[in-house]
């Protein structure tokens, strides 16, 4: 019976764990993070923040005359 044991336990593990091993391995990599473009709106930031400070001077000049 323990001959059978033996045999059976080194079959198994030649046999059924490489397979078992395989299906556990690690996943690859995840791929890179895309580029994300930020010319378009970093343009209308900067057009935003312009328009924003000049009509801030006009105002403060304005208050100033009167």
């Amino acid at each position: 019976m323990k001959k059978i044991l033996l045999l059976f336990t080194i079959v198994f593990s030649l046999l059924v764990l490489p397979v078992l091993v395989k299906d556990a391995a690690a996943q690859p990599p995840p791929p890179p993070p895309q580029d994300i473009p930020i010319d378009g709106g970093l343009f209308l930031l900067i057009a935003a923040g312009a328009t924003y400070g000049a009509r801030k001077l006009y105002k403060q000049q304005k208050e100033d005359k009167n």
